[in-house]
């Protein structure tokens, strides 16, 4: 698991390789990540908007730029964590993804980005 802290807010990743959503022989590797968001202001938040680079081994590299995560613009209270689990598919064994929230302090009604940290998809037999 990777984390980084942007302005008060915690953004920690974990990824997954998916076997049974995968079909190596033509190039299709699956895997899941987990987010987890934790408010360290004193402030709520909003997550408004994401924007995702992904990058397989191959150098060709995605953007993936949208509203909210997995369908919603979650509140974060202080104090409080909001997780969620997504997917992506990559067309090499191995690949990386990092990017940014855009996020509200709801308190003074501003915007201002939150970085979310680079992690690795590598499937298991990679990493021997």
């Amino acid at each position: 698991m990777v984390s980084n802290v942007t302005e008060g807010v915690k953004v920690s990743v974990e990824s997954f390789y998916q076997q049974d959503y995968s079909n190596p022989v033509n190039g299709e590797y699956m895997f899941a990540y987990r987010v987890t968001i934790e408010n360290n202001n004193p402030f709520p938040v909003k997550l408004l908007r994401r924007h995702w680079h992904i990058f397989d081994s191959n150098a060709a590299e995605r953007e993936v730029e949208g509203e909210g995560v997995v369908g919603i613009q979650p509140q974060i209270n202080p104090g409080e964590q909001y997780q969620y689990i997504s997917g992506c598919n990559l067309r090499t064994e191995m690949g990386k993804m990092y990017g940014i929230y855009i996020m509200q302090n709801l308190a003074k009604k501003t915007e201002f980005e939150v970085n979310i940290p680079v992690f690795h998809m590598i499937v298991p037999f990679k990493m021997n």
